[in-house]
């Protein structure tokens, strides 16, 4: 599975050899905030690696690594504000729409990497689907995904604007979530896992783009490189810590169960479906979050409603 993007990479790599045009680096005199960036990595290393072995070790172990991310986090923010060309400039999280689109797409993240992960899960281990059954069963999501993004997306942002759009498709993923969770031991993929299916993809699918432009939109023009870096790596810092947390908990409540003498097939469903409400609750806290955050002012610029992406 990992071997197979091997030959992707080196392609990929040739390509932007022979194609891209040669830069100038991080240009005369300056150099890459080495430093914040091994502070920010092992912040974010071990905070996820505290909540995953949270169950397994002792609380004054999983408090002391707490302690540690903690301290790591507040050493890349003291280091951003002395080197002399940090990776983040903390200023530009005064912009309300920027933090508050970055909280809301961490908290969406979460949802959506949670979903994948586990609802891979719950077909393999509870409805007892093979390896390519459950790549078929997911096969809606992106072409429902792509679909809209390249096409619906652009119109409907472009009517409604951004924030009417992601508003609604944070809810139309927040209830997938929802049905989601009240998947059964002894369901099925038609009844249980093809509907929630369907609003999340259509849900994260116009969600996004507006995001994107949103976050944006709440910058000024020279500060939208540094902008789209925090954006793009915000997508990754939410999935991952969402999917610790998700997954930490359907094993422990699994445990649970499996200890009390519950039935493998169920202890397990039992423990995706708490993952499933803890991710809808997620969805509900990220369109909280938008809803407060997100109304544009009268100083904002419009974001460019033609050509929205999924990152």
């Amino acid at each position: 599975m990992f071997l197979i993007n091997l030959p992707i990479g080196v392609v990929a790599w040739f390509a932007a050899v022979r194609v891209l045009p040669a830069d100038q680096g991080t240009g005369p005199g300056r150099s890459a905030d080495w430093a914040g960036a091994l502070l920010v990595t092992g912040a974010l290393m071990t905070t996820v690696w505290t909540i995953i072995g949270s169950g397994g070790r002792s609380a004054g172990a999983t408090l002391a690594l707490a302690g540690l991310a903690a301290a790591l986090f507040a050493g890349f923010a003291v280091r951003q504000t002395r080197a002399a060309h940090p990776l983040l400039r903390l200023g530009v999280l005064r912009s309300r729409i920027l933090a508050g689109a970055n909280g809301t797409q961490v908290l969406m993240l979460g949802t959506m990497y949670g979903f994948q992960y586990i609802g891979t899960l719950y077909l393999q281990r509870v409805l007892g689907h093979d390896e390519l059954a459950t790549s078929f069963a997911f096969l809606p999501a992106p072409l429902l995904i792509g679909a809209v993004t390249l096409g619906l997306a652009a119109r409907l942002v472009g009517r409604f604007g951004p924030y009417r759009v992601l508003l609604t498709g944070l809810v139309l993923a927040t209830a997938g979530m929802g049905l989601l969770s009240t998947a059964r031991a002894d369901g099925s993929y038609a009844a249980d896992v093809l509907a929630p299916l369907l609003l999340l993809s259509a849900g994260f699918a116009v969600a996004m783009p507006a995001l994107t432009g949103l976050a944006m939109a709440g910058v000024a023009e020279r500060d939208a490189g540094l902008a789209s870096g925090l954006f793009n790596t915000t997508q990754v810092v939410g999935g991952s810590l969402g999917l610790a947390v998700l997954t930490t908990l359907a094993a422990g409540r699994t445990g649970e169960l499996l200890d009390e003498g519950s039935p493998p097939v169920a202890a397990t469903a039992d423990g995706y479906r708490l993952a499933f409400v803890v991710a809808t609750a997620l969805g509900a806290a990220a369109l909280a979050l938008a809803a407060a955050t997100l109304r544009p002012g009268r100083g904002t610029r419009r974001p460019d409603a033609t050509s929205p992406r999924l990152p």
